[in-house]
């Protein structure tokens, strides 16, 4: 299977049927994407991908970019290709995923596999709850790993058979091991007593931990001498963190994140021998919060890529610098994210690009002969040229307080009395970016202006818009949600009278608030896996627990979302559950019957009280769905339900 096979397909699937004039199907914008990562090996040899097609399991394929040969080697009958990733030029280690199944179908642990890029030594290295997929153990190999075991979301040192792993013995300590993918052995690396995160160092080894009790954590360093832990530092657990190891540079340099007394973090050098921050920051996003991460080689730091409204990246080194100049000029109109190899034997660096109307593609770019050749795409299907611009917008919530927003405008529309649908984002603290998003795109092609409002308490933009959030639920958290569509209307782009709330999660929650504060401003409402009752959070019931763990409740709740017994009455006030009767318009509820997070009670409790009083409300619960649609069909149904649900009540045709 050359790689040039691969495009050719990807090309052949940019041939589009349909008619302009037609809406782009459904389908297009919900199915499971065709190609989902690559990754270069050490030596810039070996391209990995991950690949499926529609009615086949996700599969890995390596590629020879000398000989321009490849061939899958990694594949299951009942079980997708997950995480993978490079440990030496000769070998990969992955795990499992299901995406044919909903989280209450799924029976099995993700497990973790080792393979050479040739297909041969493939290995089974932790359980899948008892299920192995296929018999790779032989009489000689040791016990598998328990099926919580997963790889340490870090690269390592990618120059051996040698993997660093995780195994959760509790919801406060993360045990770390050394793993060898050949023979299946583990040695335990000693810790600080609990801990649930750690960082390796620029050799690969072990040199970061973070340990938390109550509502304190500590981040431990450990001596490369002695290997005996030190304390770092220590700080709130959730309060607005002013210190995170960041990375060790390939000289030893400890780089952190860290506020140093200002609203937004920014990237400074810690000096281990004195522990303190150097004199000045080395990069500081201007509006944003630093959030990204070293981009180096086995040598050197090349450049840091970060997001500040979308993903960018800084480069140190003249040469990257150059390359990126070239990438940008060969393909502009996207932001192009070039990722290099540990020690690169060839020429080929990897480009990620994207943008607001055009879904991730993958290419291969030659920095010697400055060519361009394309891997894949994730969504072939989609054409740019029918998808709604997106722009950053700023408005000010009525305490004077900007507020950054996300504004996708349909395709080859006028910018003036639009039909909109306010789309509030989950966490609440979660934050969007700048990118082709499945769910505005798709309501902007049935020509809805969509408002994607980063209301207080927002990740991203700052310690105080962060922590204006804590204990806002439903009071100033909402009202810059209804301050963006008021904006909205003022800028002429909203019809004041077809506008709609919709949302997920804590943006479920807001729909439903949104519904009882604002009632002629939102029309209807769309709300899935939304919280409806923040005290239900704490208590849960018997038949379905959440997956909240108790020192969150114990601590972070009271302190950002409110303590259920000191702040009872206003929970009780901003409890959608209490105020069912007061929503009239028309609502849409959809929740998945395997939530954990917000689990199937709080929709069930709503919808039991709201239908009192209310006629038009439509319920549909997907029983194998947790928190989101997992699956291609359920996605195509929710949305085919939503845009039947928004044509009836504020039609954009």
């Amino acid at each position: 299977m050359p790689l040039r096979f691969l495009s050719a397909f990807t090309a052949c699937l940019l041939t589009f049927a349909a008619a302009a004039a037609e809406p782009v199907p459904i389908e297009q914008f919900f199915e499971n994407p065709a190609v989902s990562g690559a990754v270069l090996s050490p030596s810039a040899r070996y391209l990995a991908v991950r690949s499926g097609e529609k009615g086949r399991r996700d599969y890995l394929a390596v590629f020879d970019l000398v000989g321009n040969t490849g061939k899958p080697v990694a594949f299951f009958a009942d079980a997708d290709i997950g995480n993978f990733r490079w440990i030496s030029d000769q070998r990969l280690v992955f795990d499992t995923a299901d995406r044919q199944s909903g989280v209450g179908e799924i029976d099995n642990a993700p497990g973790l596999y080792a393979v050479n890029r040739d297909g041969s030594a493939l290995r089974q290295l932790a359980d899948r709850n008892g299920n192995v997929i296929i018999a790779m153990r032989s009489p000689a190999q040791r016990e598998l790993m328990s099926w919580n075991t997963h790889m340490l979301p870090q690269i390592g040192a990618q120059d051996s058979e040698f993997v660093y792993v995780i195994t959760a013995t509790s919801e406060k300590n993360v045990d770390l091991y050394k793993l060898n993918t050949l023979t299946g052995r583990p040695s335990a690396v000693p810790h600080p007593g609990t801990t649930y995160r750690w960082m390796l160092d620029h050799k690969g080894e072990p040199r970061i931990a973070a340990s938390a009790d109550a509502d304190v954590e500590t981040t431990w360093y450990r001596e490369p001498a002695s290997g005996v832990w030190r304390k770092l530092t220590e700080q709130p657990l959730y309060r607005r963190n002013s210190f995170e190891p960041l990375a060790f540079g390939p000289d030893g340099t400890l780089y952190v994140l860290a506020n140093a007394g200002h609203d937004k973090a920014a990237v400074y050098t810690y000096d281990l021998a004195a522990g303190k921050l150097g004199a000045s920051p080395l990069i500081v996003t201007e509006g944003y919060d630093f959030h990204g991460r070293l981009i180096s080689n086995a040598n050197k730091v090349l450049g840091m890529r970060f997001t500040t409204d979308a993903e960018s990246t800084l480069w140190f080194d003249p040469a990257m610098k150059a390359v990126q100049q070239a990438v940008d000029a060969a393909l502009p109109g996207t932001v192009n994210l070039v990722s290099v190899a540990a020690r690169p034997e060839l020429p080929w660096v990897l480009v990620e690009s994207y943008s607001d109307i055009q879904p991730r593609r993958y290419w291969l770019f030659n920095t010697e002969a400055k060519t361009l050749k394309q891997v894949g795409a994730s969504r072939p299907q989609i054409d740019p040229a029918r998808m709604g611009s997106q722009e950053v917008v700023h408005y000010k919530a009525r305490d004077g307080l900007e507020i950054p927003g996300w504004l996708t405008l349909p395709h080859g529309t006028a910018r003036k009395d639009l039909p909109m649908v306010v789309l509030v984002h989950g966490g609440p603290w979660v934050r969007r970016e700048w990118g082709w998003d499945a769910d505005a795109q798709f309501l902007a092609s049935r020509g809805y202006a969509v408002l994607e409002p980063e209301y207080r308490g927002s990740t991203g933009f700052g310690s105080r818009h962060f922590m204006a959030g804590f204990k806002q639920w439903g009071l100033a958290m909402q009202d810059d949600v209804a301050d963006g569509a008021k904006w909205a209307i003022a800028q002429g782009i909203a019809d004041p009278k077809r506008i709609c709330i919709a949302g997920a999660s804590y943006g479920g929650y807001a729909t439903l608030m949104g519904l009882v504060k604002d009632p002629a401003l939102f029309k209807c409402g769309v709300d899935w896996v939304g919280v409806t009752d923040i005290g239900l959070m704490y208590t849960g019931t018997w038949i379905a627990q959440s997956d909240a763990s108790e020192q969150w409740k114990d601590y972070g709740m009271p302190v950002m979302i409110g303590d259920r017994v000191k702040d009872a009455a206003q929970l009780a006030a901003t409890s959608p559950l209490n105020l069912a009767s007061r929503i009239t318009q028309p609502l849409l509820l959809a929740y998945g019957g395997a939530d954990r997070r917000v689990p199937l009670y709080h929709g069930e409790k709503f919808y039991a009280a709201v239908k009192k009083t209310n006629p038009d409300v439509e319920w549909v619960v997907y029983p194998e769905e947790g928190h989101g649609w997992a699956l291609p069909k359920n996605r195509i149904d929710f949305w085919t339900r939503v845009e039947k649900f928004l044509d009836r009540n504020i039609g954009a045709h």
